[in-house]
Parts: structure tokens; C-alpha cells; sequence
């Protein structure tokens, strides 16, 4: 009975052995399970984190296009308004350094005819003929002038008016009530609606 004791020891500590060995790889393989599903989360985070940064780097890449385009709109249409500007610019420095060329053309032939009218008085034309012939000219030359709104102001038995009318000298007048134009020393001119030149006139006083 005493020789069995050994051996039923042994038998105990076998088991016990093998319990812990047991419970070890039961641990060690717990671990391992716990390893892989932290790494496992690990990556899917790191997955998630760079979907997350690819999409933000391709947004960003799509908004600097977006910028860069508007700009280069921005700056062609800069361009065409400069462009305009100065083409504006230029064709009224030319509008106003020719607006007087289709007047200018108009008056030729009158230069034309007083030409001819000095040629005939160097001649030796009858002083009759010749003049008529320079008020035929003179005519030309206002009908030119009236097709362009240059009108004369009808001025005398007129009430003065200092808008239209300029007084050099004031008179006595049994004719005409105070204040009323008597006599033109300077004709006055209209263009169109517009006084370039007041007439010169004597007032009754």
C-alpha cells in the first residue's frame, strides 16, 4: 500500500501538467484570436482613413481645376475689355479728327467756284456779270451751310434778348417801343437749336 503512493503522486502531477499546458495554449491562442481582430481593425481603419484621404486629395484637385479655369476666364475677359476699350478709344479720336469731312467735301465746289470768280475778275469781266456771279456763290455757300442747321437769326423789331441778341449801343427810336432791336450791325447764327454766334444789335432806348 505504501509502494502505491509514488505512483498515484506521479499520476497527479501528469494531470496537473498537462492542465496548465492546457491552459496555456488556451491563452496563447485566445492571444493569437485577439491579435488578429485588433489587426484586423487596424486595417480597416487605416483602409477607411485612406479612402477618406484619396477622396479629400481628389476634391481638392477638382476645386484648384474649377479655380484655374474661372481664372483664366477671368483674365480673357480682362483681355477683351481692354481690347474694346482701346478700339473705342481710337474710333472716336478718329470720329473727332474727321467729324468736319463731310462738310469740308460739301464746301469744294464752292472753293471751286470762287476760284473761277477771281480767275474772271483777273479777266477783266463786267462788273455786273461778276457780281452776280459771286452772289450765286454766296448762296451755294449758305444753302451748304443751312443743309448742315446753320440758320441766321431774324433780329431787327425784335424784344431784345441778351440770349440771343449781344447790345453795343442804345438809341432813341420814334418807331419802336423801348427796349426793342433796331438796327443788326452783326448777324447772329443758330446751329440746330443752339446759339454759336449772338447777334450785334442797337437797342431803342
Amino acid at each position: 500500500m505504501k509502494e502505491q503512493e509514488p505512483i498515484q503522486d506521479n499520476i497527479n502531477t501528469n494531470v496537473e501538467e498537462e492542465l496548465e499546458m492546457s491552459d496555456n495554449v488556451n491563452q496563447e491562442h485566445t492571444t493569437d484570436e485577439n491579435s488578429t481582430a485588433e489587426e484586423a481593425v487596424a486595417n480597416e481603419q487605416q483602409t477607411s482613413e485612406a479612402s477618406s484621404a484619396e477622396g479629400s486629395n481628389t476634391e481638392a484637385e477638382a476645386l484648384r481645376a474649377e479655380l484655374e479655369e474661372q481664372q483664366q476666364r477671368l483674365l480673357r475677359a480682362q483681355a477683351d475689355f481692354d481690347n474694346f476699350r482701346r478700339r473705342t478709344q481710337k474710333e472716336k479720336e478718329e470720329l473727332g479728327k474727321y467729324a468736319s469731312a463731310k462738310l469740308i467735301t460739301e464746301l469744294l465746289p464752292v472753293i471751286d467756284n470762287f476760284e473761277r470768280a477771281i480767275a474772271s475778275g483777273e479777266q477783266g469781266t463786267d462788273v455786273s456779270s461778276y457780281a452776280k456771279g459771286v452772289e450765286m456763290i454766296f448762296r451755294q455757300l449758305e444753302g451748304v451751310l443751312g443743309n448742315e442747321g446753320l440758320k441766321a437769326m431774324e433780329t431787327v423789331g425784335e424784344p431784345f434778348n441778351p440770349e440771343f441778341h449781344q447790345a453795343i449801343m442804345q438809341v432813341e427810336s420814334d418807331e419802336h417801343e423801348e427796349g426793342i432791336v433796331v438796327e443788326e450791325v452783326q448777324k447772329g447764327y443758330m446751329l440746330k437749336d443752339k446759339v454759336i454766334r449772338p447777334a450785334m444789335v442797337k437797342v431803342s432806348g
